[in-house]
């Protein structure tokens, strides 16, 4: 591809790694808005519907690029907030009456938590969906889970819908009403679950996610590994569609942890941490023990109104890890602004909640 018909720079998140530069020309730009017009109407979206969307279209970021392109080929409108900010998202929905939402799902529950605190009745507001990015809202047998109860349960007016997407992938899977797992675009892309030698699974299987792009001419990749966990679904969808569909992930392959000697992967945590409502905040920190084990630290920050004694926040966050996940890690208390610092670093354009540390 000749550079001067690149017309959009963009980079991964770096995750695994140095994020890596992506360009897209016009066809690539085109390609991206199909696939989000195909997902957004998955999800239940049409003309007439607005979005707000909760997520940065700067800092070099594909996705708020990909929804804003996927609204206008839907035809229907969007509202680019950006994130963060409660009262500003607040104001908008008051304003705007929009239908729906885009964000980070535990975004959500700072919004509750402000509507509850200034007297704002979110459950008659105009919001009528909720689509998740960059968090899972459900187990691997399709039921909500933790994060995403919390909010069903606060919220029960809303519908919610998951995805999973990636910059490498250029694509986005998206559930339908039924929540049986983000349909695959197989126009746009061939999806594989392999082991660890690379074979092919059995469908319902988890192994690691392989994408191979279709019609991407700037930067195409062939059985690219994206490092992710997840089973392919073939039984037939009670909405009609017959493309194969993802299941929710489980994590990457690279973070997954052996603690006390079970494996767990860091969104197992996380979904004990987003619905203990005293945390305000926390960050996840794993090193390599001076025995060669995993050695697992969770730092929270507490809510302003927590006013029991810190050993008794620390007892009951355990018991809720060992209800969960049989094990605990160790529990840290500091400071909501000094997790705050870690969670949201100037470069960064996605929350900071695991942090790698292993030899």
């Amino acid at each position: 591809m000749p550079k001067e018909d690149i017309v959009d720079y963009i980079t991964t998140s770096g995750t695994l790694g140095d994020p890596v530069t992506f360009g897209c020309n016009e066809h690539d730009l085109q390609r991206l808005a199909y696939n989000e017009r195909k997902s957004f109407a998955a999800a239940g979206l049409q003309r007439g519907d607005i979005l707000q969307l909760m997520t940065t279209m700067d800092k070099r970021f594909m996705a708020g690029l990909a929804y804003w392109l996927g609204i206008r080929e839907l035809g229907a409108s969007i509202i680019r907030v950006g994130n963060g900010i409660p009262e500003l998202q607040w104001d908008t929905i008051r304003r705007l009456n929009p239908t729906a939402v885009m964000c980070v799902p535990s975004f959500i529950l700072r919004l509750i938590e402000y509507a509850e605190q200034n007297g704002i009745d979110y459950r008659h507001s105009s919001i009528r969906k909720i689509i998740g990015i960059g968090e899972g809202l459900r187990n691997q047998d399709l039921s909500l889970n933790l994060l995403g109860q919390r909010i069903h349960d606060k919220w029960p007016e809303v519908q919610l819908y998951a995805t999973y997407s990636s910059t490498e992938m250029s694509a986005t899977f998206a559930e339908c009403e039924y929540g049986c797992g983000g349909h695959i675009h197989p126009e746009l892309i061939i999806v594989e679950i392999v082991d660890d030698e690379g074979h092919i699974v059995p469908d319902g299987q988890p192994g690691e996610v392989v994408i191979t792009t279709l019609g991407v001419e700037t930067m195409p990749l062939l059985r690219f590994k994206t490092g992710d966990i997840a089973a392919k679904l073939t039984s037939p969808c009670a909405c009609g569609r017959n493309s194969y569909r993802l299941t929710p992930l489980l994590g990457r392959k690279n973070n997954m942890l052996k603690l006390k000697g079970t494996t767990i992967y860091p969104p197992a945590i996380n979904d004990v941490l987003d619905n203990t409502p005293y945390v305000a905040n926390y960050v996840v920190v794993v090193r390599t023990s001076d025995a060669g084990t995993d050695d697992v630290v969770v730092r929270i920050g507490l809510n302003a109104d927590a006013a029991m004694p810190v050993d008794r926040y620390i007892k009951d966050l355990k018991d809720r890890f060992r209800s969960h996940l049989r094990v605990a890690p160790s529990v840290e208390v500091l400071p909501v602004d000094v997790i705050a610092k870690i969670n949201f670093p100037a470069k960064s354009r996605k929350p900071v909640k695991f942090i790698d540390e292993r030899k």
